[in-house]
């Protein structure tokens, strides 16, 4: 159970879509408008686990079509992320929002997003603990993702707001932008290799 938390952590904390774009509300909106959009990223989480765990992921994603369009979805999704980091100005911005966020805003990322897909396909389908009661086993880690998911994202929206008070010099900015923007590139080239790598494979 103990390696499972660990696996758990080191999968949510690593930047995606979720955590950069919380970061972003944060540093655009501050933490009160904020919580609305961790809200929306909560449910959508959960109903993706959910959807995993019932095997509707799995069927859903085995159509050609619907896995292509999700996947353009996100691709562009992150490319649009990338850009908004990469020529944000001066202002620290992990995602430059400019309407307030919503709780459907949050729900509809991680419907789109690959990173909960694959975080919690690798989950629930390994990583086991209570071989002989599944039952129990799959409520137990819904638990402990979740105890572990939201200080997370609650510290990453902290983290966003805390920036957005800093008096850091253009450069300094400017450089925070690009390797940002750098990283989530790095993510749409892997998600771009892995969607080829899929249908190499059909």
């Amino acid at each position: 159970m103990l390696t499972f938390a660990l696996a758990v952590f080191f999968l949510i904390i690593t930047p995606g879509p979720g955590v950069l774009s919380t970061a972003g509300l944060g540093a655009a909106y501050g933490v009160r408008p904020g919580l609305a959009y961790v809200l929306g990223l909560f449910i959508g989480t959960n109903l993706v686990a959910l959807a995993v765990i019932s095997g509707v992921a799995a069927i859903v994603l085995s159509v050609p079509v619907i896995r292509t369009v999700l996947m353009a979805a996100s691709i562009c999704y992150l490319l649009y992320l990338a850009a908004r980091i990469a020529f944000a100005g001066s202002k620290i911005a992990f995602i430059e929002a400019k309407a307030p966020p919503a709780v459907l805003s949050g729900i509809l990322l991680q419907a789109i997003n690959p990173k909960a897909y694959a975080v919690n396909t690798t989950l629930f389908a390994g990583f086991p603990f209570a071989p002989d009661n599944i039952l129990f086993e799959t409520a137990a880690k819904l638990l402990i993702v979740n105890a572990i998911w939201i200080p997370i994202h609650l510290a990453w929206l902290y983290a966003g707001a805390t920036l957005h008070r800093l008096n850091l010099s253009q450069t300094a900015h400017r450089r925070i932008n690009y390797a940002m923007a750098a990283s989530m590139l790095a993510v749409v080239a892997l998600a771009v290799l892995s969607a080829g790598g899929a249908l190499d494979g059909q």
